[in-house]
């Protein structure tokens, strides 16, 4: 009796686990052919939409759907940068922007040119001219007989990146400067400079100190004294505003920055080399990608789902950054662009992602809880802006599910 209950309770184990192996069997084929369904939009073509989805406890592929493909990534462009900007300059990298001396102080007086001096900060704004004027103020400085001099040599002066429309300089980011200050009237795409120029020499009169002569661009001197000086906030907050709003001006200028710091030249080309490199000593695969400007907006920018996945996964990854990497992404019916998306349970706040729209461009690359980590790439000519969107949140909605 004891050995036939024994070959019972033995019938009975394998018996279930052949019943559980059935149902996980089941269970893959029906999470891959939900995931395809809901890719399916009208108006986009299932040839040039791509996606992946890994499981991160497992490491299993859960969907892959032309992965390797090289489509336009829009502003997922973004995370590219990010990821190359907080592991080589360290989050707690701050942008600076100087007023240096040319001249000499007499008495209250400074004898000579003031020159603001642009370090590419991309978040350089009135308030931080009225601060510097008020630390030149309190250094005892009541004239300048000579100018307030915009320096913005630190880029070069190429104003718009290489795919860009006409159209986007002044729409879609500000004029691409090392020297721009968020609230300043810009006249004429090589205005940034002088701008900034007139707005601390307005800051400066305002304080009492007055200026001879009108503001005017030029780069500043060998022999020149540091008079006050500005600080950006931390990279990891420059990033978190760059992805979470999907600024363009601020991925343009991050992308000039690690060409000067890093590479040869503060340029976009040389920012994109910088980012190239970086990614591949993370082992992201680049075939098919191509880099052309830190924003998304260029027409000639690929990435791949695979790479947008290994991007997101080095990222999080990354023992010293991957904290403001992760926390950089907006969060599903709280911030950013995804806000007012995605707004119910079981998304709201367990899908943080990184959007991208451009007319020719859709895509949608993240994480959903801690359990899978995604990219969605459509492309078309152009791409149904509520098809997209629509197809990609039945996407990350059934991941959110399981």
């Amino acid at each position: 009796m004891l050995r036939v209950l024994t070959f019972v309770c033995a019938l009975c184990a394998v018996l279930a686990l052949s019943a559980a192996a059935a149902r996980t069997e089941a269970a893959a084929p029906r999470l891959e052919t939900a995931l395809a369904e809901a890719l399916r939009a009208p108006g986009i073509a299932p040839t040039r939409t791509a996606a992946l989805a890994v499981d991160l406890h497992t490491g299993e592929v859960v969907f892959s759907s032309r992965a390797a493909r090289a489509l336009a990534p829009a502003s997922a462009e973004k995370l590219a940068v990010a990821f190359a900007a907080l592991r080589l300059l360290g989050a707690d990298y701050r942008f600076s922007t100087d007023v240096l001396g040319a001249g000499e102080l007499v008495g209250r007086a400074w004898r000579g040119d003031l020159y603001l001096v642009g370090g590419g900060d991309p978040t350089l704004a009135l308030p931080d001219l009225e601060a510097l004027a008020r630390d030149l103020a309190r250094s005892g400085v009541r004239r300048v007989t000579g100018a307030v001099v915009g320096d913005e040599s630190h880029f070069d002066a190429r104003r718009a990146a290489p795919g860009w429309k006409p159209s986007f300089v002044g729409f879609e980011s500000r004029p691409l400067s090392a020297l721009s200050v968020e609230g300043t009237q810009i006249r004429g795409a090589d205005g940034s400079a002088v701008a900034a120029a007139r707005a601390l020499t307005a800051a400066l009169e305002r304080r009492g100190v007055a200026v001879a002569r009108s503001a005017r661009t030029g780069r500043a001197p060998a022999d020149v004294l540091p008079l006050a000086l500005d600080l950006s906030d931390r990279l990891a907050d420059v990033v978190r505003h760059m992805n979470r709003e999907s600024d363009n001006f601020v991925a343009e200028l991050l992308l000039k920055e690690l060409g000067a710091q890093v590479g040869l030249a503060g340029t976009t080309e040389e920012g994109a080399r910088v980012v190239r490199g970086e990614l591949a000593a993370a082992e992201v695969p680049l075939a098919g990608i191509r880099i052309e400007d830190g924003s998304g907006l260029s027409r000639l920018d690929r990435l791949t789902a695979h790479a947008l996945v290994a991007i997101l996964r080095a990222g999080a990854d990354d023992p010293h950054t991957g904290g403001a990497f992760v926390t950089s992404l907006a969060v599903a019916g709280l911030s950013g662009t995804m806000k007012k998306r995605l707004v119910k349970r079981p998304t709201r706040s367990r899908v943080i992602a990184k959007t991208g729209t451009t007319s020719q461009a859709s895509a949608l690359a993240g994480f959903v809880r801690r359990r899978y980590v995604f990219a969605i790439v459509q492309n078309g000519s152009p791409v149904p802006y509520w098809p997209a969107r629509a197809a990609q949140d039945r996407f990350v909605t059934i991941l959110a599910r399981r």
